[in-house]
């Protein structure tokens, strides 16, 4: 009993003097204004779930306080306000509004957020399957389907033949301003997963070399191994009338190029986008990739890469 009594008296010394090691202070408590434009309950759910993380209005519990919990808290908050910050909501224009609707939905649905390591000490911030509901169903009705004319169709149609067939020389297209080339055998590749982008009316298919489908069939994503491309399509959405989507306008392609010694100053990847029919190089300088990897750096823990595989996301639907 005696030996029991000095082990419990030294755990209590120990847990008092790492009380006097404490976090980087930041901002806990800046008051975050209400969402604008969306309703009342839509707002009561952002804000009861995302809030403490993504926003300048941190409700921190007692035990968030104490040594080591305040340090995990404090990194939680410190990389959710730089991936997502709410409290910037209201110098927003509509369309980022909605785009940042999605984005966050998607992070829900995908199993992502709220991170596993904070919703179990923090069960407020769990999303129910009504919740969850309410917000798809806000997000649809941000951007309603409407039925493609059938001339515009029609056109539509023929472009994306010609896209497979490749009717198109593709020696004259210009690399990237960092020097990345077009690569255009990405039609041959495989498509490992589609986007619904129903916040502009857009649609993505995302293909990958062999390099990227065999590090899917072996499960080795994370990281993504050295010679992994990915080639990210986006189309403009075509509404058939009787509801099916397909693609229409060609805007652009986007290339993720895998080499971590060639580009670490980009975090292991090179990065370029061709606009467009005419594929004509997006950017004006060199290090225009600075802003591909800051709009990817939530994914850090994932490499780098939004795009999850088609096994992926059966998997987590069995999981679920």
């Amino acid at each position: 009993m005696k030996r029991n009594t000095k082990i419990l008296a030294v755990l209590l010394i120990v847990f008092c003097l790492l009380q006097f090691f404490r976090p980087e202070e930041i901002n806990y408590g800046k008051p975050a204004e209400n969402l604008s434009n969306v309703p009342k309950e839509v707002n009561a759910i952002i804000r009861n779930s995302c809030f403490d993380c993504h926003s300048s209005e941190a409700n921190l519990r007692w035990y968030d306080k104490l040594t080591p919990a305040n340090f995990l808290v404090t990194s939680h908050i410190k990389e959710g306000r730089k991936a997502l910050d709410f409290s910037k909501w209201s110098t927003w224009p509509k369309p980022q509004q909605n785009s940042t609707i999605y984005y966050a939905i998607n992070k829900v649905l995908s199993g992502e957020m709220p991170l596993p390591s904070y919703s179990a000490v923090h069960s407020s911030t769990k999303l129910n399957d009504r919740q969850i509901q309410i917000l798809k169903e806000y997000a649809l009705s941000l951007a309603p389907r409407k039925v493609t004319d059938s001339t515009q169709i029609n056109k539509a149609e023929m472009e994306y033949n010609n896209w497979i067939k490749e009717n198109k020389k593709y020696s004259a297209v210009k690399p990237s301003p960092n020097g990345l080339k077009y690569i255009p055998d990405y039609r041959k590749w495989k498509a490992i997963s589609t986007t619904d982008r129903f916040d502009n009316s857009t649609m993505r298919i995302i293909f990958g070399n062999e390099i990227a489908v065999k590090a899917i069939q072996e499960h080795h994503t994370n990281p993504w191994p050295d010679g992994t491309v990915f080639a990210k399509t986006a189309w403009k959405q075509e509404v058939h009338a009787d509801g099916n989507i397909a693609t229409g306008e060609f805007i652009q392609v986007e290339f993720m190029v895998k080499d971590t010694k060639k580009y670490a100053k980009t975090e292991g990847w090179g990065w370029g986008r061709w606009k467009g029919n005419d594929l004509k190089p997006y950017g004006d300088h060199p290090d225009f990739d600075k802003e591909c990897v800051e709009c990817h750096r939530p994914m850090k823990d994932r490499d780098y890469v939004f795009t999850s595989p088609l096994y992926l996301i059966s998997q987590l639907k069995k999981i679920k």
